[in-house]
């Protein structure tokens, strides 16, 4: 059975089913935060298979506050420090806030992926007073709370502390108004600002509670059954051991169902961290392969196994191994060993609906090779019909498929690909000195090149033949080659790169670097 399936069997049938997610919008929302989300919608896909009434959310904590100046701001945002996200200027100026700069792009790789919640923003739902009763509920019980955290935690809390965030009214920060005295409704308060004064905690938007005690609050206000979260959230006197505390004895609810995730580690960096910049985000992603190979990576690893992503050539693997299944499912090939829950995992991986058939397939590295020697689509597709890569009439769904492909490699090539794999065929012969050795091979590739036919197999063997004919190792032949294509010792398969180009091209190349 697959993980998600598991996962949703613990959920309650007699219940309506609320399945949450919520990331903090401050900054760039990477592969690694998308976790969270496409585990949360796998569980919430399982639970309608099962047909229990299940609904989807994503609270986009927008109402806290930015941390630091974050390696991709400029020195000039120093000012918001402490300021909530949904109130400082958006760093491009066409959005209404710094959050919502964030959650644009966050929300429309949502869609693109498959992935439809209802939305719900921190910052309106404090402002519109929905948190009300649960701030007036944990001032009330400060006592009570302090001991929880103090205890599970294991830290101590100032003599002072409140379960209440207070906005300074003249500042704007979160972090930097200090409670003198609590009286329902009123909180007194200095601020480090210089400025004096008191919130009505009667008022929306006035304050919010610390993270510690949002969490479970917001359990019980949007009535949340399952939710999964990372393991620093899952540590050892962290928020979800206070908070389920917080749930049952402050708020009277039961905590939700869960699953504590592994972070996704990018390669040679460590986990991701939008703040370090060192993370791929959820849209360069979405830019460099298709959707349903982003929901793969997610869907075949447990939530509990740590995943290692390389945006380099790790990339090209995964897509071929996403390719692979896709075969294995629709009976184009037999199932290997290790692929485990392989239905499931491939109808999950859609971001809408699974095809009816066996979609027309190309190899990412065919497609990476062929980007950079055809330029438009008209052209890449003439190029793989010459080389029997796809049929020479294309439905249109595989037509606009193939289409996305180049667009996602190109994207790729420009920004991720290994300097190993990019090349540019020359327009005129590259100058260079070719040994005596070298002149003696091209002859030998001119004659048989022109005798055979213009496919990968037979040019692959014919470069062998040739090596051994003239004593040369195939290195030597293969790197001869690459030079006077492209002026530089390596590029892409061989065989299969001069089978992309016209077979005239490179008989004439090869009659002009011997001259």
């Amino acid at each position: 059975m697959h993980w998600a399936d598991v996962l949703a069997s613990h959920l309650e049938e007699e219940r309506k089913q609320v399945i949450a997610t919520g990331i903090t919008p401050s900054g760039p929302i990477h592969i690694g935060n998308m976790r969270e989300v496409l585990t949360a919608d796998a569980v919430y896909r399982a639970a309608k298979d099962r047909g229990l009434d299940a609904e989807f959310i994503y609270i986009a904590d927008d109402f806290d506050h930015l941390r630091k100046v974050y390696p991709f701001l400029p020195e000039t945002y120093e000012q918001y420090v402490g300021m909530p996200l949904s109130e400082i200027p958006c760093p491009c100026g066409e959005h209404k806030s710094y959050a919502d700069h964030y959650l644009s792009s966050f929300l429309h790789s949502l869609k693109e992926l498959g992935i439809n919640p209802k939305v719900y923003r921190a910052s309106k739902l404090y402002k519109e007073n929905k948190y009300r009763e649960y701030i007036h509920t944990a001032l009330e019980k400060t006592d009570e709370i302090r001991e929880i955290i103090e205890k599970v935690s294991k830290r101590s809390l100032s003599k002072n502390w409140i379960p209440f965030n207070i906005l300074c009214q003249k500042c704007g920060r979160l972090t930097t108004a200090k409670p003198v005295l609590y009286e329902y409704p009123y909180v007194e308060y200095t601020c480090e600002c210089g400025f004096e004064g008191e919130v009505d905690i009667r008022k929306g938007g006035v304050g919010k509670l610390p993270w510690r005690v949002d969490w479970p609050a917001r359990w019980k206000m949007l009535g949340v059954t399952f939710e999964p979260f990372g393991k620093d959230h899952a540590a050892s006197g962290g928020s979800w051991d206070t908070g389920k505390i917080i749930a049952e004895k402050i708020f009277d609810y039961k905590p939700p169902h869960n699953v504590v995730y592994e972070f996704i580690q990018l390669k040679g960096k460590g986990a991701m961290h939008s703040s370090k910049g060192t993370a791929v985000s959820a849209e360069e992603m979405l830019n460099m392969t298709p959707p349903e190979v982003l929901r793969f990576m997610i869907m075949k690893n447990k939530p509990s196994k740590h995943v290692d992503f390389d945006p380099g050539f790790g990339l090209l693997d995964l897509v071929d191994e996403y390719d692979e299944e896709e075969r294995v499912y629709f009976g184009a090939e037999e199932e290997k060993k290790g692929m485990k829950d392989l239905r499931r995992t491939y109808e999950l991986s859609q971001p809408y609906n699974v095809p009816s058939e066996l979609p027309v397939q190309v190899p990412y590295k065919h497609l990476a090779t062929v980007a950079q020697i055809a330029g438009n689509w008209e052209d890449i597709k003439t190029v793989l019909k010459r080389t029997g890569q796809i049929p020479d009439v294309l439905k249109k769904g595989d037509e606009e498929r193939l289409k996305k492909r180049v667009e996602h490699v190109k994207y790729w090539l420009r920004y991720f690909a290994p300097k190993r794999i990019t090349f540019k065929v020359q327009k005129k012969t590259p100058k260079i000195m070719l040994s005596d050795e070298q002149k003696k091979l091209l002859h030998s590739l001119q004659k048989r090149f022109s005798e055979i036919k213009w496919q990968a197999d037979e040019i692959h063997n014919a470069v062998y033949d040739a090596s051994e004919e003239n004593r040369l190792n195939a290195k030597t032949a293969f790197q001869t080659m690459y030079q006077i294509l492209l002026g530089q010792n390596h590029g892409p398969r061989l065989g299969y790169f001069l089978s992309t180009l016209e077979k005239e091209f490179v008989l004439k190349r090869i009659e002009e670097a011997v001259k």
